[in-house]
């Protein structure tokens, strides 16, 4: 099975780490979180991974070079240019050709949800896209209705809202940086080469059905910041 994993950050909550080292090649108890990463992606049988990079690229290229890795391993180079996450799944989506869905993991992301049950439940569930989400503290969050199809978006802290489906009641959860991805969503994509997924999501909802996939029973942590970091090296 085919995966991506958004590793083009510029980790700027990691500072003044990520000033010399790339956040993926920022370590958990002497392991990489992009050896992590894979690691569990290979696990789950995801065995044809692209990673896009863009700050200290150099880095990451020749850490992949030197690790003996049991998986494909394509590189997506936005060094010259940072895409956000819906242009950088634009630029590696020539990998994903043979129509099946793929996943995508985001590397700050160290938790022990299970992947082969997500892929198989966006299977059974024949939608264009499957979000893990939870009911957690954050700042801008997804709204789904009552069927867990996604209907919009909220920013807490602004107040912004958009809502893209006729909805009788709003459930809001935390987007957890795990989606699995028809490749039929391609054919949103807008002409920009910059852009957000979520935004991607958002437009898509209109017309497609997006469900949720909640993982309460799931741990999950969010190294892209100094407290979750220090946090998982101590523990």
């Amino acid at each position: 099975m085919k995966a991506m994993i958004f590793a083009a950050g510029l980790g700027t909550r990691l500072r003044p780490i990520t000033d010399k080292t790339p956040k993926p090649l920022v370590q958990i108890k002497g392991k990489t979180l992009l050896e992590i990463t894979i690691q569990k992606l290979i696990e789950n049988d995801f065995d044809e991974i692209i990673i896009n990079v863009h700050h200290l690229a150099d880095q990451i290229i020749s850490f992949l070079n030197e690790k003996k890795i049991n998986a494909r391993i394509e590189i997506s180079d936005e060094s010259k240019q940072l895409l956000d996450t819906g242009g950088g799944l634009k630029k590696a989506s020539w990998f994903f050709d043979d129509g099946k869905p793929f996943l995508v993991y985001n590397v700050d992301i160290v938790s022990n949800l299970d992947l082969k049950k997500i892929y198989h439940t966006h299977q059974q569930n024949e939608v264009i896209a499957t979000l893990a989400v939870s009911k957690r503290k954050t700042s801008r969050y997804f709204i789904f209705d009552e069927e867990g199809i996604l209907s919009g978006w909220q920013n807490v802290k602004t107040n912004e809202q958009k809502i893209t489906r006729n909805i009788t009641s709003i459930n809001k959860l935390a987007f957890s940086g795990i989606q699995v991805i028809d490749p039929e969503l391609f054919k949103f994509f807008p002409e920009a080469e910059v852009f957000s997924i979520v935004d991607l999501y958002l437009t898509t909802s209109k017309l497609e059905k997006i469900k949720s996939y909640q993982h309460e029973d799931s741990h999950w942590y969010d190294v892209g910041n100094m407290e979750e970091l220090e946090l998982l090296n101590q523990n």
